[in-house]
């Protein structure tokens, strides 16, 4: 099926901790597509990651530099995207997404995506210091915001199922 959308973009999206750049380097590498982590982007183009962009200029400003940094990336063709978890939420990014690519949602349960999280929770600004209760209940009240979201992609998989047979499947 993703072999059919010829040049047209492929965007990745879901709540951080769901595999969006493990799977999307894998399934850029099987489909034959430039990867683009759009996190990682942006920390190149600011030399800074994403934990001291927020620290240094908040999140409104690196919501707006994510906005413009994923509207720059379709001037290439036969990329496969993955998109920061909060990217879908602003700027109408999700419309643009689905007009100019294909989407896919990557959804897990909450406790998938906390273990996921875990293991390098320091490298994500909105959960700094949190106690992991804490950071189950703010992964629960994100997830029931941005769902109306995410559920506007053209294809939701779950995450938690993913593996390299599902991927060339498609």
């Amino acid at each position: 099926m993703l072999n059919e959308l010829k040049h047209q973009p492929i965007f990745l999206v879901g709540f951080m901790g769901s595999g969006k750049t493990h799977w999307g380097r894998q399934w850029a590498g099987y489909l034959h597509r430039k990867f683009i982590d759009l996190d990682q982007l942006i920390e190149s183009i600011e030399q800074l990651q994403v934990g001291q962009i927020f620290e240094k200029n908040g999140e409104t400003w690196f919501r707006e530099k994510e906005a413009i940094t994923l509207r720059s990336v379709i001037d290439e063709n036969n990329i496969l995207v993955a998109c920061g978890g909060g990217t879908p939420c602003f700027h109408d990014n999700m419309d643009f997404m689905n007009e100019t690519g294909f989407t896919i949602f990557l959804d897990a349960a909450p406790k998938f995506l906390l273990a996921n999280i875990m293991r390098d929770s320091f490298e994500r600004p909105l959960l700094k210091n949190m106690s992991e209760a804490e950071m189950l209940f703010f992964i629960e009240k994100k997830l029931v915001e941005r769902n109306v979201f995410y559920s506007q992609a053209k294809l939701t998989m779950n995450a938690e199922e993913l593996n390299e047979e599902s991927i060339k499947k498609l």
